[in-house]
């Protein structure tokens, strides 16, 4: 199984906010669609950074002046992203070694999703229980 089937259920709509939107925006856009992360990204779709919650708690620990800065002043710019094609698995471990909760989907360099853990957990937990049903079934009718 691969990203792709992931997307396929829960959609490849991403809100992004653009590098020079303040913190304050991105933080609000956050709490209002109760998310923990946005893409950031340009108009073309290339992903540019990531702001996660952890980044708005960290800059505004810092300076709580830092909510007027724009964005791509504290967006993490190195992004681990995947593509549809990267296995359940293979993913997993990008998340658990670095640490992320989300993974930008990129493909021919746009962004193309969103995977948080959250999508993946519920996955593999749907993927355990169907593994389960069909040994029940298996040992019931043998």
């Amino acid at each position: 199984m691969s990203v792709e089937r992931i997307l396929a259920t829960k959609g490849r709509h991403v809100l992004t906010v653009s590098p020079d939107s303040s913190l304050h925006d991105a933080a609000r856009l956050l709490a209002e669609k109760r998310i923990g992360a946005l893409v950031v990204s340009s108009p073309e779709m290339q992903v540019k950074g990531i702001l996660s919650e952890r980044d708005i708690v960290r800059a505004v620990a810092a300076d709580p002046a830092s909510l007027t800065r724009p964005v791509d002043e504290f967006m993490t710019a190195h992004v681990v992203t995947c593509d549809l094609h990267t296995s359940i698995p293979q993913l997993m471990d990008k998340m658990t070694m670095g640490r992320f909760r989300h993974l930008p989907v990129v493909v021919d360099g746009r962004l193309a999703g969103l995977v948080s853990i959250g999508d993946v957990v519920k996955y593999r937990v749907a993927e355990i229980e169907a593994e389960s049903r069909a040994m029940r079934d298996y040992i019931a009718t043998g």
